[in-house]
């Protein structure tokens, strides 16, 4: 693991613990959209920088070596932190629960006013992640990693969207919403950047493609 990256890691282990021990942690102020990703030249570059081979094993990977959703300010989690951000007039109760307001879904252009409709998707998915290096990382590792809010790495999608799009990387699977795709692929080039994730040889030729549109 190279010495930036152990940084990066370290400071939201750091984060991540504080909120989960205390609760003191500020919820971000409400932006209606995910961090915004590296513009589509510096994506490029970074693709360029990324290690290719092929993925590794699934073997081991469970979604419970990714803790999630942890508590990130009083008693709301990151999934309600996410829904509170990416939607419009969010209303929520005591318990910090969206129960009203209204969702764009970028994926696939379709509105809700239902948060029960809705997921936060991994953009780079958390299987998807461990079969790239996140297999040798530590439990506190990828819990920072599942609950990133800093980086372009959780979005409120519908639902069926996000489960058809699974553990999918865009050489298999891309938005049906083209005009969201220069974003996609650019937010998932900055999240494999800067975790140091590897790329396939296809997923690197399906992020080439897209980005070379942008």
């Amino acid at each position: 693991m190279s010495g930036i990256y152990a940084r990066r890691i370290a400071v939201l282990v750091a984060s991540a613990a504080l909120a989960a021990t205390t609760g003191l942690l500020t919820a971000p102020s409400a932006q209606a959209a995910m961090p915004t990703p590296v513009a589509a030249s510096t994506a490029r570059t970074y693709l360029s920088q990324l290690t290719v081979q092929a993925e590794g094993s699934s073997t081991g990977y469970s979604r419970d070596k990714f803790p999630h959703w942890i508590t990130q300010s009083g008693t709301c989690n990151t999934r309600e932190v996410v829904l509170k951000r990416d939607g419009t007039n969010v209303t929520q109760d005591s318990s910090c629960a969206a129960v009203s307001g209204t969702w764009y879904s970028e994926y696939d252009g379709a509105t809700w006013t239902a948060a029960s409709d809705l997921d936060i998707d991994h953009m780079v998915p958390l299987a998807e992640a461990w079969r790239s290096g996140a297999a040798s990382w530590t439990t506190a590792q990828r819990q920072a990693y599942a609950n990133d809010l800093t980086r372009p790495q959780l979005i409120a999608v519908t639902d069926n969207v996000n489960q058809s799009k699974g553990d999918k990387d865009p050489a298999k699977w891309l938005p049906s919403r083209t005009a969201y795709r220069c974003t996609y692929v650019r937010a998932w080039v900055h999240v494999k950047h800067y975790y140091n994730l590897t790329v396939d040889a296809a997923e690197k030729s399906a992020l080439q493609s897209v980005l070379n549109g942008c």
